[in-house]
Formats: structure tokens, C-alpha cells, sequence
């Protein structure tokens, strides 16, 4: 298949499941918001060695946020609920907690609590207060700028991480500049993470290594500097890859994402330098979702 000149070959991506939940941070202004998003979706980029995957989804305005004031909603995904618990307590404490003006409330709602301010209130040593409106208690913590107003719990829900494609174009200016159109695209769909650096991840890895206390590798098929070395997936004119992960609530949101990546770096056509666009799996043994290139921008 060749759409505006560039080649989708015929693979797919393959995805599993995860825990996700999403908060929602306010601040005294934008600015202090995405501060404390920012912070403490740090080092989340990937749960092989972050133990979650984070970032921020929106830029919300006052008439979105529980108390009237500018701020960001937050995904965050991990393997387990437990884990996601931990990262969530964790990250909030001492991210969120410390940052100047702000608040934190749950962003969504189910069965499956995850605790807050819940376990977060004891900072307040006693001096911290709750309050219940409509069915959802909240906790004032007394800190030095004021209080620290947080929800006494958030929720989680079933999610999918991995989801993938591989840009294998001309060179590095080429292949970072469609990779950075794509990103731009995708972020504004709701629901839908891109943990990596600015979105996009140029250390794509296989499973395992020949060292035995790594669970990961570089995926050295796709490495420039080792076609010759390896089995290559490289052809003469490839000169770097990389890869835009996407995580995603549901499969439909997973789905949604990696069409508009795909159609976003089709719509610059070759002269953008882009050759092909592939996905990375393990041949159906790693997660139980797989999404075909193909079938998806057909």
C-alpha cells in the first residue's frame, strides 16, 4: 500500500492492556498549572523502567475545573492497580502538594477508587479538615501559601499502552519534523497519551537482550549504523527511525490516534523525506490488542 507516496506496509502494532486514571490539576494561574503537571509527569515515559507512563492530555479554562480556576487534566497508566496507586499518591505528594496555589481533583469516575487526598490529608498532622459535597469528600490541608484542596479519591480504569507506529524516512531532520506534525495532530484528540519525549521515542526496543538482566533491548533491526551487522529492516536510503507510542484509554481512542498520525505524515508526501511507516510487535505474543497500518488508514 502506498498513499502519497509513502509506503505502509503491511504489519501492525501490538498493544496490551493497563490501568489509567486522570486528574485534574488547577493553580492561581496556566502558568502554575502546567508546573505542577509537568512536574509530576516527569520520568514517566515508560513503565519498563519509570514504573508508569504520564503526561499532560489538556490545558483546561476555569469553566472546565471543579473550583473556577485555570488548569491541566492529567493521564497517567500503569500495569497494575496497585502500581498505579502508588504512582498516583507518589507523584501527587511530592509534585502537586509542594507546587505553589494549586489543587487536584479526580478527572474520572468508577467502581475502582484510587486514593488522594485520602492518604495525602496525614500531611496536614492533625490539622487538616474534610468536607463532603454531593457525595465526594474533600480535604483542606493547611501548607504555607494557604491550603492544599484535594479530592479524598480518583478512579481508574481499563486502558491500552503500546500502541505504535515507525517513521523510517530520509534522515533525522526529516523523520523528527513528520513525527513532530503527527504529534501536533494527535494531542488534540482527548483521552490519548504520547508518553515519550515531546511525544515521540527514537530508542524503540525489542524484548530481551543478550545480557540477562535486561527485559529490554535496542531494536537493532531498525538501527542505521548496525544494517550490515544485523537482519536489517533498513533499506539504502533509510537514514533514522522513530516512533510515536500512543496509549490510550480505550481501544477506540488507541485506534482514532494512530489514524491521524498515519494520515497526518501521508498528507506531506515524500518529498518530505519519509519512505515508509511500520509498527513494531512481537508477533502477536506481547499484548492482545493489534493494530494493522493497513486496515486502520484504509
Amino acid at each position: 500500500m502506498v498513499i502519497n507516496g509513502i509506503e505502509i506496509e503491511d504489519t501492525f502494532a501490538e498493544a496490551f492492556g493497563m490501568n489509567a486514571t486522570r486528574l485534574i490539576i488547577t493553580a492561581i494561574n496556566p502558568r502554575w498549572a502546567r508546573i505542577a503537571g509537568e512536574t509530576m509527569t516527569g520520568f514517566a515515559t515508560s513503565v519498563i523502567g519509570c514504573g508508569a507512563e504520564a503526561g499532560i492530555e489538556a490545558e483546561l479554562a476555569p469553566d472546565q475545573t471543579p473550583d473556577g480556576r485555570p488548569g491541566v487534566s492529567v493521564l497517567l497508566f500503569a500495569m497494575s492497580g496497585k502500581e498505579l496507586e502508588k504512582q498516583v499518591e507518589r507523584r501527587v505528594g511530592q509534585c502537586v502538594l509542594t507546587c505553589p496555589s494549586t489543587a487536584c481533583f479526580a478527572g474520572m469516575t468508577s467502581e475502582k477508587p484510587v486514593p488522594l487526598g485520602k492518604n495525602l490529608r496525614y500531611f496536614g498532622d492533625g490539622w487538616q479538615s474534610s468536607k463532603q459535597i454531593d457525595g465526594r469528600r474533600y480535604w483542606r490541608v493547611p501548607v504555607m501559601d494557604g491550603e492544599f484542596l484535594c479530592e479524598e479519591t480518583t478512579a481508574r480504569t481499563s486502558a491500552v499502552g503500546g500502541g505504535n507506529f515507525l517513521v523510517l524516512a530520509r534522515g533525522l531532520p526529516e523523520a523528527l519534523a513528520a513525527c513532530e506534525h503527527a504529534v501536533a495532530a494527535i494531542r488534540r484528540r482527548p483521552n490519548v497519551l504520547l508518553p515519550f519525549p515531546g511525544g515521540i521515542a527514537r530508542s524503540g526496543s525489542k524484548v530481551g537482550s543478550k545480557y540477562k538482566a535486561l527485559m529490554a533491548s535496542t531494536n537493532d533491526a531498525y538501527c542505521p549504523t548496525l544494517r550490515g551487522l544485523v537482519k536489517s529492516q533498513l533499506d539504502a536510503d533509510i537514514g533514522a527511525v522513530l516512533e510515536i507510542v500512543i496509549n490510550g484509554l480505550t481501544e477506540a481512542d488507541v485506534r482514532e490516534a494512530t489514524r491521524i498520525g498515519l494520515e497526518t505524515i501521508c498528507a506531506l508526501g515524500p518529498e518530505s523525506g519519509v519512505v515508509r511507516i511500520s509498527a513494531g510487535n512481537y508477533g502477536g505474543k506481547l499484548g492482545q490488542y493489534h493494530f494493522h497500518l493497513r486496515e486502520i488508514i484504509g
